[in-house]
């Protein structure tokens, strides 16, 4: 049963200090937009501030976004740096 189980799990990503990451949108709450389909899936990039535990990790963030600052894996995403040409 546990080959099963372990089909469709992954290794955890590494995440390190200083990396970019973009925040998922899905459970904030925008007062200025109409409708949620109209705001971003990811905004960002942030920067990892701290690594708190294998699934959390600390985030800087600007004043203007009032949430928590820890943050857990499954709401970041690694930025990919845009490719010229």
């Amino acid at each position: 049963m546990k080959w099963q189980a372990d089909k469709k799990r992954r290794e955890a990503e590494e995440w390190k200090k200083k990396n970019k990451v973009m925040l998922s949108t899905k459970d904030l709450v925008f007062k200025k937009r109409p409708a949620n389909k109209l705001v971003d899936q990811y905004i960002g990039p942030y920067i990892i501030n701290k690594i708190v535990s294998t699934n959390a990790v600390k985030l800087w963030l600007p004043t203007l976004i009032i949430i928590y600052l820890v943050m857990n894996i499954s709401q970041v995403v690694r930025y990919r740096e845009q490719v010229e040409g």
